[in-house]
C-alpha cells in the first residue's frame, strides 16, 4: 500500500512519558451492530486508570435497547435481547449518564482513551439526539489507541484489531469484547504507547488531540486508496475520515 503524505507524527523531542498519561479515563460500548448511524448501546463501561494503568475508577451500565439485538452482536458481546429486557436500564437513562459521565471526565481536563474513538463517540451521539440528550459534539480531548498505532508504527504489517493490538503491546486482554476489559486494554494500549514513543509524542494531551484529527483523515485516505486498488471500493467512494466524530 502506498504511504499517504502526512500519515505519521512529527519528532518533537520530549523525553519521559507524556503528562496526559498520569490519570486517563476509558471509555467502550457493545452495541447491537456496527452503524453509528442506526445501531444502540447494550453495554458501556466509563473508567479511570493511573498511572500504572490500575483502574481507580469504574462504572458499568447495561441498557433495553428498545430494539431486538441481533444474533450475530449477541455471539460477539454475550447479551441477547432477552437478558437486556430483563435487567437493562432504559436507554434514554444509560446514555443520559454515560454522556454526563464522560463529559465530567472531558471538562476536568482529563483525557478519555477509546479505541477506535470515532465508532464509539459517534453511536453514543446519536443515541443522544434519538433520546433528547445533550450529546457530546466536540469531544475533547480523546486518545485513540488505534490513531496513534497507524501513526506511529505505520508499516507494521497485520491487523491493528484492539486483541492483536493488545497482544502487540503486550497488554493483557480478556473477556475481549466485554465493555470492561477492552476500555481498560485499551487504556494499557495508550499507556504503553506513550512509553514506547515518548521522544516523538506530545506531552500534552489537548495537542495530541489535535494531531490525530489529521492523522485519522490522513489514514482513512490511505486506506481508501487501498481499498480502491484492490476492488474493494468503487473509485469514487472515499471512507469517512472525521475524528473522533463522524
Amino acid at each position: 500500500m502506498k504511504a499517504t503524505k502526512g500519515v505519521g507524527p512529527e519528532v518533537d523531542g520530549h523525553g519521559g512519558p507524556p503528562t496526559w498519561t498520569r490519570v486517563i479515563g476509558v471509555f467502550d460500548l457493545e452495541t447491537t451492530g456496527v452503524d453509528v448511524a442506526e445501531d444502540r448501546i447494550v453495554t458501556a463501561h466509563v473508567g479511570l486508570l493511573d498511572a500504572s494503568g490500575s483502574a481507580i475508577l469504574a462504572r458499568d451500565w447495561i441498557a433495553d435497547p428498545g430494539v431486538e439485538i441481533p444474533a450475530a452482536a449477541t455471539a460477539v458481546h454475550g447479551i441477547s435481547t432477552e437478558h437486556a429486557r430483563a435487567i437493562g436500564a432504559p436507554a434514554c437513562d444509560v446514555v443520559e449518564q454515560v454522556t454526563d459521565t464522560l463529559r465530567s471526565l472531558l471538562d476536568a481536563g482529563i483525557p478519555v482513551v477509546a479505541y477506535n474513538a470515532a465508532f464509539d463517540f459517534s453511536l453514543l451521539a446519536r443515541e443522544a439526539s434519538r433520546h433528547g440528550v445533550l450529546p457530546l459534539r466536540n469531544p475533547s480531548p480523546v486518545i485513540d489507541p488505534l490513531v496513534l498505532d497507524k501513526a506511529y508504527d505505520r508499516f507494521r504489517r497485520g491487523k491493528r484489531t484492539l486483541a492483536v493490538v493488545a497482544e502487540h503491546y503486550a497488554v493483557r486482554l480478556d473477556d475481549a469484547h466485554e465493555a470492561s476489559a477492552d476500555a481498560v486494554a485499551a487504556g494499557r494500549i495508550a499507556q504503553a504507547l506513550a512509553g514506547r514513543f515518548a521522544g516523538l509524542m506530545p506531552p500534552e494531551a489537548d495537542e495530541l488531540h489535535t494531531r490525530q484529527i489529521a492523522w485519522a483523515r490522513a489514514q482513512a485516505a490511505s486506506l481508501t486508496e487501498y481499498f480502491i486498488s484492490i476492488g474493494r471500493l468503487d473509485p469514487d467512494t472515499e471512507l469517512d475520515g472525521r475524528w473522533p466524530i463522524r
